[in-house]
């Protein structure tokens, strides 16, 4: 029971990171590529787990939340200054931009599956999110969404295997890396929906008061079954022709598996929404008092600066909502930011488990740890360079392909990486000769 309990309790993870945004990459990258980019996403599950596990070990062994660490560990002067502006831009910034897609998907999924305006499903939704946040801690908001994330998995796992995939190909698609011509961005995307930026943040703030041995486990197993969800989408979108949109996903389904198909799915969409739209602001005031709230009676989760920041958080996704905007490029451009953002907190992340002074002998990150996050950090850098490159050539007009944006991400990551190498050893080396 009690290990199932730890399960219930970190669901809140993969209830953030399948949210609209990871409906519309899977099921895109499913109708545009079949079963060849799953390995995209077995990929990413490893390396949230990796990620994850690495912030909530920063919690349980120093005492500090991620954030508390970071600012603790650059306070003051230039180079602190900027490390906030940067945790508060890859936090606050990258929530906002997640919370409008998250209530323009759990809306679209209300219209699709309901006679209910879309405007008003937004307002229903803006206002049970709130309630929730308001009257809940963060153990009682994670039990809410563990039900909500229970039924979505559900609702897609349930639709996939229905569809009866060939397991061959689906299997091939999982474990051999692939990348189809035109598949660049997608490939990309479904690395960004998954490794979220404000879920390390999150999955920190909650660790507090709890054993390590435990939270791997229910950690691990929640993940898991997160990515094995995001799998099922990505099969449901495999049975899609011709342009991909959430009408033409609920059409294909209730042909293929009956009338109860399409709304099995608005269900999901929807269900995906809503469970993002209530931990986006969530992590957004887990990350704030752990940045400002060195006075945390002040900053207690019933108090008005901790609820002044979700509400902040949600107003913009509801503000979206309300603007009728459409909600797949809404989405799509929350997760280029994503991209772009994801690396600080991963590289920040890096340095903080790697600090003796902070983590101990017992704590910091032995050689195995440091290889798969490393890995996990340079992925995320040609991830975010990417996206920036791909930018930058929109706006110049400059006409450049996926290898070509990739290739020159690769070769920047790796420059990158040599100086963190450096400040990583540093770190460890500067934490040693403090202790001795």
């Amino acid at each position: 029971m009690k290990r199932f309990l730890q399960i219930l309790f970190w669901s809140v993870i993969p209830a953030a990171f399948i949210g609209p945004g990871t409906v519309t990459t899977c099921a895109s990258a499913g109708a545009g590529f079949g079963y060849a980019l799953l390995w995209a996403l077995t990929f990413s599950t490893i390396a949230t787990v990796v990620l994850q596990e690495a912030s909530a070990r920063v919690t349980v062994v120093s005492g500090r939340n991620l954030a508390e660490a970071i600012r603790d560990r650059f306070r003051g002067g230039a180079t602190g200054l900027l490390v906030l502006l940067l945790v508060l831009g890859a936090v606050v910034l990258g929530n906002a931009a997640y919370e409008a897609g998250n209530v323009l998907g759990a809306s679209a999924g209300a219209a699709l599956g309901s006679p209910v305006d879309a405007r008003v499903a937004t307002l229903l939704i803006g206002v049970v999110s709130a309630a929730v946040l308001w009257v809940g801690t963060p153990r009682v908001v994670t039990t809410v969404l563990a039900a909500t994330v229970a039924f979505m998995g559900i609702a897609f796992l349930a639709t996939a295997f229905l569809l009866r995939p060939p397991v061959g190909e689906v299997l091939r698609g999982s474990l051999v890396p692939a990348v189809p011509a035109g598949s660049g961005l997608l490939l990309l995307g479904l690395v960004g929906t998954t490794v979220v930026p404000y879920n390390l943040f999150l999955g920190s703030g909650i660790a507090r008061g709890q054993n390590l041995r435990d939270i791997r486990f229910g950690l691990t197993v929640a993940v898991v079954l997160g990515g094995l969800i995001s799998m099922g989408i990505l099969v449901a979108g495999a049975d899609v022709e011709g342009t991909f949109s959430y009408e033409a996903v609920s059409a294909t389904l209730s042909t293929r598996l009956g009338g109860w198909g399409g709304p099995l799915f608005a269900w999901g969409l929807f269900a995906a929404g809503f469970s993002s739209a209530i931990t986006a602001p969530l992590a957004a005031s887990v990350t704030a008092r752990g940045l400002f709230g060195q006075d945390t009676d002040r900053w207690e989760p019933r108090g008005w600066r901790y609820r002044a920041v979700w509400m902040g958080v949600l107003a913009v996704g509801v503000g979206f909502g309300l603007a009728g905007i459409r909600p797949i490029p809404a989405i799509i451009l929350a997760q280029a930011l994503n991209g772009v953002l994801l690396p600080f907190a991963a590289v920040f992340l890096l340095v903080i488990v790697n600090d003796r002074g902070l983590m101990g002998d017992a704590g910091i990150n032995g050689p195995v740890a440091n290889a798969a996050t490393t890995a996990v950090v340079a992925v995320t850098l040609v991830l975010g360079v990417s996206g920036v490159l791909r930018a930058a050539a929109t706006t110049l007009g400059r006409t450049a392909t996926e290898g070509q944006i990739l290739g020159t991400a690769a070769v920047i990551a790796a420059l990158l990486l040599v100086p963190l190498f450096l400040w990583v050893r540093r770190a460890r080396s500067g934490a040693r000769a403090a202790l001795a």
